[in-house]
């Protein structure tokens, strides 16, 4: 059997290089924590949405919210808009798979809120779809791209460009940015909630 342990450490390396990198973009990361605090602190909800793997991390940040990150707290309304089933087959079946964020968004989106656009390539047909109609509701946009931004990049408040061209180091990269954030929101939110694992 070949041994894989140089392919292993290459991978490893370029991803942690591809983090280091990552770390120049803390003023705009930091930003957009801001608006996600304040979007939270006046009563607004998160509305997160993306395709592939990029559902899942949408999924995820709606999930830590919800539920917990590290402190026992009162759950964060939040929502991912690509986790309903029902919801994703019936309008991409009825209108289109290009809607199917879009529709969920104009439902559930109330100016105040924040959506969190997650597109690997920034050219996502209903990731841009999805955006342009929160931007039109008066929601905070945040993205979560690649290098070039795409298309969204011209639809977000704050745009989170990973200076990557490689799928796997935009995903990792975009993973830590949300985990990132919602250690942020339960320090600030609930500074005196207690950690769920010393």
């Amino acid at each position: 059997m070949s041994d894989f342990k140089k392919t292993i450490q290459a991978q490893l390396k370029d991803s942690a290089k591809t983090l280091t990198a990552t770390a120049k973009l803390a003023p705009v990361i930091d930003a957009a924590a801001k608006d996600l605090l304040r979007a939270y602190r006046n009563g607004g909800k998160l509305l997160s949405f993306g395709n592939g793997g990029s559902s899942c991390d949408a999924s995820n940040f709606a999930d830590e919210l919800t539920g917990r990150y590290r402190r026992n707290r009162p759950g964060l309304p939040a929502i991912s808009l690509a986790a309903n089933q029902g919801d994703l087959t019936s309008i991409a079946n009825d209108f289109g798979f290009e809607y199917v964020f879009e529709r969920p968004l104009r439902a559930l989106g109330r100016a105040g809120d924040v959506a969190v656009a997650i597109s690997t390539s920034g050219n996502s047909k209903n990731v841009l779809k999805a955006a342009a109609a929160a931007r039109e509701l008066g929601l905070t946009v945040i993205g979560l791209t690649g290098r070039s931004g795409g298309k969204l990049k011209n639809l977000c408040d704050h745009c989170v460009r990973i200076p990557s061209d490689s799928t796997a180091r935009i995903q990792e990269a975009h993973i830590t940015v949300i985990q990132i954030w919602c250690g942020i929101l339960e320090d600030e939110l609930f500074p005196n909630a207690p950690l769920a694992h010393g």
